[in-house]
């Protein structure tokens, strides 16, 4: 597996390479935002670990402008607390995020569950809904009324969660679960956000909601019509 770091600290940069490569994966660090996106498509990376703040071009634009063209997983490192850089994350594709300094255990445990989930949606079949809904995981696909959907990672799992248990309600705890694969103190706010996107995507983001529907103080269903 190979992990891209972009990280313009380089003691930083380092040692999580280091890190990384104890674990056994191969990498390779870009310091200067501007040449990260051309990176990335060069190098396709099974995983991109993304600092927020770098010269150049800015973690938030990185993230937008790969999502155009790379459907693989992204960590995003911040050292800010503010809601609305998560939400702005969560909005432009980031599939994860760590607070910096981030615990080089709990890195490790997001990237092999986020890495995990990819290679088990490989050799899932296809799960068809009966709203016309398709999901490929062979291709990592989704197709609404046989037209294509492009999700990030985050949001296909999130969907192939929610069509798994079609016509059932699937809770927050759920949803947090699937999409962070430990247990992980995360707010309401950020599977919301998650859903809003889905919603914004599947053209279902005008009330009263036909596909996804909110259940008051329990999560979310799958429509089954």
């Amino acid at each position: 597996m190979h992990i891209l770091i972009i990280e313009d600290d380089n003691e930083i940069a380092r040692l999580t390479e280091m890190y990384l490569q104890s674990d056994g994966y191969q990498t390779t660090v870009v310091c200067d935002g501007s040449v990260a996106i051309s990176t990335i498509r060069e190098l396709t990376p099974d995983l991109i670990l993304l600092d927020l703040m770098l010269p150049g071009v800015d973690g938030f634009d990185i993230c937008k402008q790969a999502r155009e063209f790379y459907s693989g997983p992204i960590i995003v490192l911040t050292a800010r607390e503010d809601d609305i850089s998560e939400v702005s994350l969560l909005k432009f594709g980031a599939d994860d995020y760590l607070r910096k300094p981030a615990k080089p255990h709990i890195m490790s445990a997001r990237i092999e569950a986020l890495l995990r989930r990819a290679k088990v949606d490989l050799i899932k079949p296809a799960q068809k809904s009966a709203n016309n809904l398709v999901i490929n995981h062979d291709t990592l696909s989704v197709t609404l009324h046989d037209q294509i959907v492009d999700l990030t990672t985050s949001e296909f799992d999130l969907l192939a969660l929610l069509t798994s248990k079609v016509g059932q309600t699937v809770s927050r705890e759920e949803c947090i679960q699937a999409l962070r694969g430990i247990n992980y103190d995360i707010t309401d706010r950020s599977i919301d956000m998650r859903i809003s996107g889905l919603r914004r995507k599947l053209n279902d983001d005008k009330q009263p909601y036909k596909l996804i529907k909110t259940i008051r103080n329990k999560g979310y269903i799958l429509v089954n019509e």
